[in-house]
């Protein structure tokens, strides 16, 4: 039920933005959280996990405590859309745990 929850919200998320222009800000706002969380939810939608889990990842270093709580939560959506037996799920928790302790 959260993993179809977690893929009702990326949908949402994605309802009426055009691919092209997400991509556009998140090149001009390398550090700009939204910006990020956007292009990895396209990523996430067209089945690029290790993209996504790669972008939000080296970003996650680079921000504030608000901003790392926005990432961590998008990351654990991520999570739940792909199941915790994808082997990219783990590598990313496994990543994402490192860089909170």
């Amino acid at each position: 039920a959260s993993a179809g929850l977690a893929q009702v919200s990326l949908l949402d998320r994605l309802s009426g933005t055009i691919p092209e222009a997400l991509r556009a800000a998140a090149a001009a706002q390398p550090g700009g959280v939204d910006a990020q969380l956007a292009v990895a939810d396209l990523d996430v939608a067209g089945g690029h996990l290790d993209d996504a889990f790669s972008r939000l990842l080296d970003l996650f270093v680079t921000l504030d405590q608000p901003g790392k709580d926005a990432v961590r939560e998008r990351l654990l959506s991520y999570f739940e859309i792909a199941g915790a037996e994808d082997p990219r799920v783990a590598a990313a928790r496994k990543k994402l745990t490192s860089l909170l302790y």
